[in-house]
Formats: structure tokens, C-alpha cells, sequence
């Protein structure tokens, strides 16, 4: 880190034993290869992912994303769950990495208090979250979709499922859901931010009835 974040950073330092050096900004340029303008860099070792059973173990509600290839959209989602009551998140094989460091930055860290995990079984995922006793609601724009309030109106535990930044949902995610929902919008707008709707849906799934 640069000597600017030696004092605010202190108690931090204090609380581990993990080394930090603290040298110029130039050299830590030229010792990553890029320029670290926020003056503190970190280098972590990655844990193994913890499996689908821990992560789930007393969750009400986990957000579930398919596909999301955008690093910012990832993190913002996962950043929306935490604040918003969320349990965990689950990952497709194919989304972004939480750990690549822009996610990690748009999280603004949470994705190392929030669980997280991907899903070992991408085809069955949300059957096997029934099985569980979840309640799958996949955010949609089928023809066939209920209001978001109604959709998870008195579910004790909830899977909400969110699509890929372009085309949403894949046909096997939405066809498997146990209900389509949609969330109401004005002015001929048809779909939001894949974010948004992660912090739209967290936050109506907190408000739902127990």
C-alpha cells in the first residue's frame, strides 16, 4: 500500500498477520502492471467453494443468477442481496467471477460476508431447489407471469432467478421455474438493469409476509 493508508488502515493491520508493504505508488505499478490509483492492493488466496448444502443451510432467500458475464452487474447484484436481505447467491457455471477484483470493487467487499456458490447442476438447479422446498420465481417477460408481490406472497423459502444481461432467462431456467414473475413498469419499459431487478426483487421478497 502507499504511505497514505498506513494511518487509516491501522486497525486493520493490527487485526491480522498477514505482511503489508508499504512503498511508492510507482513501484507498485511496476510490481502488478497496472496503475493502482486507489493506493492499497490486496493479494488473497481462494478458498475452495463451499458446497451447495452449507450454503443453503438456514438461507429464506437466495438470489440466482444464469449466465451474468459482466463482472459489475455480478458484483452489483451480490452487493443488492446483502444490503437488501438476502441469504446467498447462487451462480450458474457460466457467470463472472465475484472474486475478479471489479466485482469484488462494485460489491464493495460483500461478496466475502455473503455466501456464495455455484450451481453443480446448471440443467436441474431449480428443480432441485424445490425439491428443498424453495419456491423458484424467475424474473420474466413471458406471457404467462404474475405480479412479483403475488409471486412470492407466503413462500417460506425463496429462489429468486435472474437471466443473462442479454437475452434473460434460459428457456430450460424459465420453463423449470415453479412461476414466472414480472415486475410492473411505466412508460412502455419493458426490463430493467439485471442489478435493479435484483435489488427490486430482494427487497419485495424481504417485505413478503412470514
Amino acid at each position: 500500500m502507499a504511505p497514505r493508508w498506513l494511518d487509516g488502515l491501522a486497525d486493520v493491520l493490527a487485526a491480522t498477520d498477514a505482511p503489508c508493504y508499504v512503498v511508492e505508488e510507482s513501484l507498485a505499478e511496476q510490481v502488478t502492471g497496472f496503475h493502482v490509483h486507489r493506493g492499497a492492493l490486496a493479494s488473497l488466496h481462494r478458498r475452495p467453494l463451499p458446497t451447495l448444502d452449507a450454503v443453503l443451510d438456514g438461507a429464506r432467500t437466495v438470489l440466482v443468477l444464469e449466465d451474468l458475464v459482466d463482472h459489475t452487474n455480478v458484483g452489483a447484484a451480490i452487493r443488492n442481496a446483502a444490503a437488501l436481505g438476502a441469504d446467498a447467491v447462487l451462480l450458474s457455471p457460466r457467470c463472472a467471477d465475484p472474486l475478479y477484483r471489479r466485482a469484488v470493487k462494485v460489491a464493495m467487499g460483500t461478496v466475502f460476508s455473503l455466501p456464495w456458490t455455484r450451481v453443480p447442476d446448471w440443467a436441474d438447479a431449480l428443480p432441485d431447489l424445490e425439491r428443498r422446498g424453495f419456491r423458484t420465481v424467475a424474473l420474466s417477460l413471458a406471457d404467462d407471469t404474475v405480479d412479483l408481490e403475488h409471486a412470492v406472497a407466503g413462500a417460506d423459502r425463496l429462489a429468486l432467478v435472474l437471466g443473462s444481461e442479454g437475452h434473460g432467462l434460459s428457456a430450460r431456467w424459465s420453463g423449470t421455474a415453479g412461476v414466472r414473475a414480472r415486475i410492473a413498469m411505466d412508460r412502455g419499459v419493458d426490463s430493467l438493469n439485471v442489478a435493479a431487478t435484483a435489488a427490486i426483487a430482494c427487497h419485495v421478497a424481504r417485505a413478503r409476509p412470514r
